[in-house]
C-alpha cells in the first residue's frame, strides 16, 4: 500500500478513537506515532520536538500560574464575592440572577482566563440558587455553560498565551484586544437571559438597594483589585503576561492566608449570610487554611498536566501536516474563495465546524497556523484575526456535539448534556451575532491598542 493509502487509514482509525471517547491527546499522539512510522521519520526527531517547545516556551509559563489563580480565587471565596456583588447589581431585573450568573461569569474570566474552571466554579455556585429562584434548571445550567465562553476571551486567557506563542505575537496585545469582544460577549448573553426570563416569568426580583451594592462592592474590592492589578500590569507595561501571572497567585496566596485567621477572631465564617456581616467582616474573604494550599496546586497541576502535553504533541503534528502539504492544501482553498470578506468568512466557517468536534486548543494549534497567514495576505490585522479565531473557537464550547462547557455544566448541575441544547442554542445564536460584528469592525478589537 502506498503512503497515503496508510496515512488514511491511520487518520480514519484515530477518527474512530475519538469517536469512542478516546482522549484528545492520546488520539493525536497515536496520529503522530503512526504517521512518523509512514513517513520515515524517526521518534527520536518527534522527542526531540516535543522537548523544544518547552525549551522555547517561556510565554507557557503563565498558563499553569493562570489556572492556579482561578483554583484560589474559587477556594479562598472571592469568586463567591464578585458573583454577590453581580446580584446585587442586577437581582431586581427580570432574569436578574441569571444575568448575574453571565456577569459573575465575565468578573471570573478577568482573573482566571479558563472558560472550564469559569462553567463549573459558577455553575456550582449558582444552579441551585437559580433553581431555589423559580428558573427552569435547563435553563439555569445552559447559562453557566454560555458564561463560561467568555473565559477564554476575557484577559487573562490560557489560550490567547497558546496562540501568541505559536503566532510570535505580543501577548500583552492580544490580552488587551480582547477586552471588548469579551465585554460584548457578555452583554449580548445578558440580554438574551433577559429575554428569555421575561417570556417565561422566571425569577424573583429583589429590590435595588444601594446600600446593599455598596456592601457588596466592598466584599468583592479584592476581586476587583486583582482584575485591576493584572490589566494595569499588562496594559502599561509593567508586567509580562508570565510576570502578571505570578503576581496575581502571590495576591491570591497572601489574601487567602490572612483571611481565614482574621475570619475566625471576627467570629465569622463562609455560611455566616450576607445580611449578618459587618462592613469590616465583608473586607475579608473566607480564606483557606495552609495545608490546603498543596491540594490547590496540585489540582492546577493535573490541569496543567493535561495541557501541556497536548501542546507539544499538537506541534509536532502540526508539523507533520505541514510536510504532507494539508497546510498549504487548506491555504491555497481559503485563499481561492475571493477577496477579504470571503476569505475572512470562510476561515471563520472552518473554525466554527472544527469547534463544533474539537477542544478550542487543538483547533487553535491545528489550525491557527495555516488560517492567520491566509488572512494576513489579504489585509486582516493578525491581531484582529486572533480575536475572530478565538471568539469562534468559544463559542465552540457550546456547540454541539462537543460543547465541552455543555459536558461540565451537566457534571456540576446534574441537568443531562441533552437537556441543555434546548436554551444553549439561544446563547449560541447570540454569540454568532456578536462574532458577525467582531469580524466586520476591527475597531471592536484594536481600540483600546495605541499602536495600531
Amino acid at each position: 500500500m502506498t503512503d497515503a493509502t496508510w496515512i488514511t487509514i491511520i487518520s480514519l482509525a484515530v477518527t474512530v478513537l475519538f469517536m469512542l471517547g478516546t482522549p484528545v491527546l492520546l488520539v493525536i499522539m497515536y496520529w503522530v506515532i503512526g504517521c512518523s512510522f509512514v513517513m520515515g521519520l524517526t521518534l527520536d526527531n518527534a522527542g526531540a520536538e516535543l522537548l523544544n517547545v518547552f525549551n522555547k516556551g517561556f510565554a507557557l509559563l503563565a498558563m499553569p500560574l493562570f489556572i492556579l489563580t482561578g483554583d484560589l480565587i474559587n477556594r479562598s471565596g472571592i469568586a463567591r464575592r464578585l458573583s454577590d456583588f453581580a446580584y446585587a447589581c442586577l437581582g431586581w431585573l427580570r432574569g436578574g440572577l441569571a444575568m448575574a450568573s453571565i456577569g459573575a461569569c465575565g468578573l471570573f474570566a478577568a482573573i482566571s482566563g479558563s472558560n472550564s474552571a469559569t462553567t463549573a466554579t459558577i455553575g456550582s455556585m449558582l444552579h441551585p440558587e437559580m433553581v431555589k429562584g423559580g428558573y427552569d434548571e435547563r435553563f439555569s445550567a445552559a447559562t453557566a455553560a454560555a458564561g463560561g465562553t467568555v473565559g477564554i476571551i476575557i484577559p487573562p486567557s490560557i489560550i490567547f498565551i497558546v496562540y501568541g506563542f505559536l503566532m510570535n505575537l505580543p501577548i500583552s496585545d492580544l490580552f488587551v484586544a480582547g477586552i471588548v469582544p469579551g465585554t460584548l460577549m457578555v452583554m449580548a448573553m445578558m440580554a438574551t437571559a433577559f429575554v428569555v426570563c421575561t417570556l417565561n416569568g422566571w425569577g424573583y426580583l429583589i429590590r435595588l438597594e444601594f446600600g446593599r451594592v455598596f456592601k457588596t462592592a466592598i466584599g468583592a474590592w479584592l476581586g476587583f483589585f486583582a482584575i485591576g492589578l493584572v490589566l494595569w500590569g499588562i496594559y502599561t507595561g509593567k508586567f509580562s503576561p508570565t510576570e502578571a501571572a505570578g503576581v496575581t497567585v502571590g495576591f491570591c496566596v497572601i489574601v487567602g492566608l490572612l483571611s481565614f485567621p482574621l475570619n475566625k477572631i471576627m467570629g465569622q465564617d463562609a455560611d455566616t449570610p450576607l445580611a449578618e456581616k459587618s462592613t469590616v467582616s465583608m473586607l475579608v474573604v473566607e480564606g483557606f487554611k495552609v495545608p490546603e494550599v498543596p491540594s490547590i496546586v496540585v489540582r492546577s497541576a493535573q490541569i496543567t498536566g493535561i495541557l501541556a502535553p497536548l501542546i507539544a504533541v499538537s506541534v509536532v503534528m502540526q508539523q507533520i501536516l505541514s510536510l504532507l502539504g494539508a497546510q498549504a492544501v487548506i491555504g491555497d482553498f481559503v485563499t481561492g474563495m475571493g477577496g477579504y470578506y470571503a476569505v475572512l468568512f470562510t476561515a471563520m466557517a472552518i473554525v466554527f465546524v472544527a469547534g463544533m468536534i474539537l477542544e478550542s486548543l487543538p483547533v487553535t494549534i491545528i489550525l491557527a497556523p495555516i488560517l492567520a497567514p491566509v488572512a494576513a495576505s489579504v489585509g486582516v490585522d493578525p491581531v484582529h484575526f486572533s480575536v475572530i479565531f478565538l471568539v469562534g473557537a468559544s463559542i465552540g464550547f457550546i456547540t454541539p456535539p462537543y460543547g465541552l462547557n455543555l459536558y461540565v455544566a451537566s457534571g456540576v448541575t446534574g441537568v443531562p448534556y441533552f437537556r441543555l441544547l434546548r436554551y444553549s442554542t439561544l446563547y449560541l445564536a447570540a454569540l454568532i451575532v456578536i462574532w458577525v460584528f467582531v469580524a466586520m469592525t476591527p475597531e471592536s478589537a484594536l481600540m483600546l491598542l495605541p499602536n495600531r
